[in-house]
């Protein structure tokens, strides 16, 4: 299906602005063209808060960790007073990269000219720089990103003129209170670099039309019934069941259910979308992350984090049972991996075109209309 000339012209998306059983999916050029996908980057994951993960996982003063958003190095440091703070991972000098991966600074100095920032992020010694006219440390302080938190949850937005967190959330936190996720502890972080749209790996973790035949050898079918979209986040219910995230032949090794847990919760699991791009995973013992970064319109690394409920990591069997969880999670995530590189493949083909979506596929809708209020002209 070739690419049109205007792009963003609202007509060639009429049709996945239908009600779901009368609409198609987004053409195959939102999944592959770099005009599309600089849009995104602009108009979307610019102006968004992006869930980016865990304070539990920078428990210390010096703690940091280096991210790669939409093309924008960020820095993530615990200061001396224990606050998170976010930074564009530049140096104000000639803008060498500062820091890479995670660890733990007393400091950061610039790898190229030794430029050295305090965990604040000012800008405290500048050796050579003595005999520059007018040159004030007190102006050349790390550029700051704004950073908030919820519930042991960390966003930042690169943006200046979006809402606050909290309206952004809208009524998630109360939806999902009972689960206690201040209380939570992150176990495993595990990432891949996938050759997929960041939009392939998202609809398929909201839809569960694919679970059969993608997940027949491990977590079989799944069946949710769908809730109302909630503005920053969609939801999905799974009422039938409650979920313990083990393998079925590993239900005698579960870990215990989350106490706190009254109402839908308690009932049931949610999966939900994060807008822009991050799946949340809520069952009875634990919960679960995906989060895209995407690399570009055919690349994203996806990073799963695991979260347990404080008092459950402290249990003497928590090492040896925690194991059958990371067997679950290792078994089913390859599937989806997989299947959403062969999905990305098959779009690159000339004769790709837009597909009908099934009942069980609401969410696929939901993420293309959300996406196509942003972007479109």
């Amino acid at each position: 299906m070739p690419m049109p000339e205007h792009l963003f012209d609202p007509a060639h998306y009429a049709k996945a602005r239908l009600p779901v059983l009368e609409a198609e999916t987004l053409p195959p050029w939102c999944y592959t063209s770099q005009q599309f996908y600089d849009r995104e980057v602009e108009r979307v994951f610019k102006r968004s808060w992006n869930f980016i993960g865990r304070e539990d996982e920078l428990p210390k003063a010096g703690d940091y960790a280096a991210y790669d958003l939409v093309g924008e190095p960020v820095l993530i440091v615990r200061d001396r007073a224990g606050t998170l703070r976010a930074f564009a991972n530049s140096c104000r000098h000639r803008g060498t990269r500062l820091l890479d991966s995670t660890g733990n600074r007393r400091g950061i100095i610039c790898p190229y000219h030794g430029w050295a920032y305090g965990l604040d992020g000012k800008l405290i010694g500048a050796a050579g720089m003595e005999e520059t006219h007018g040159f004030d440390k007190r102006a050349y302080g790390l550029h700051p990103i704004r950073l908030k938190t919820w519930d042991g949850f960390v966003f930042i937005n690169l943006g200046t003129g979006s809402v606050g967190l909290r309206e952004y959330l809208g009524d998630l936190p109360e939806t999902l209170d009972s689960y206690r996720l201040s209380d939570m502890v992150c176990v495993r972080r595990r990432e891949y670099d996938l050759a997929c749209n960041w939009k392939i790996y998202l609809e398929n973790a909201m839809e569960d039309y694919h679970t059969p035949y993608v997940h027949r050898q491990s977590i079989g079918a799944q069946h949710t019934v769908p809730e109302k979209s909630h503005g920053a986040w969609g939801g999905i219910h799974m009422a039938a069941e409650k979920t313990i995230a083990v393998l079925a032949e590993d239900l005698a090794h579960a870990l215990p259910p989350i106490p706190s847990l009254k109402g839908k919760p308690a009932a049931g699991t949610y999966f939900l979308v994060l807008y822009p791009s991050t799946f949340f995973a809520l069952t009875q013992d634990c919960m679960w992350w995906l989060q895209q970064f995407p690399q570009g319109p055919a690349r994203t690394k996806v990073v799963i984090g695991s979260c347990f409920p404080r008092a459950t990591v402290a249990r003497a069997d928590f090492a040896e049972k925690v194991g059958f969880y990371y067997r679950r999670w290792d078994k089913s995530l390859p599937e989806d991996n997989a299947i959403s590189e062969r999905q990305q493949a098959g779009l690159r083909s000339s004769f790709a075109s837009p597909g009908r979506l099934s009942v069980r596929e609401p969410m696929v809708r939901d993420i293309a209309n959300w996406l196509l209020d942003r972007v479109l002209d």
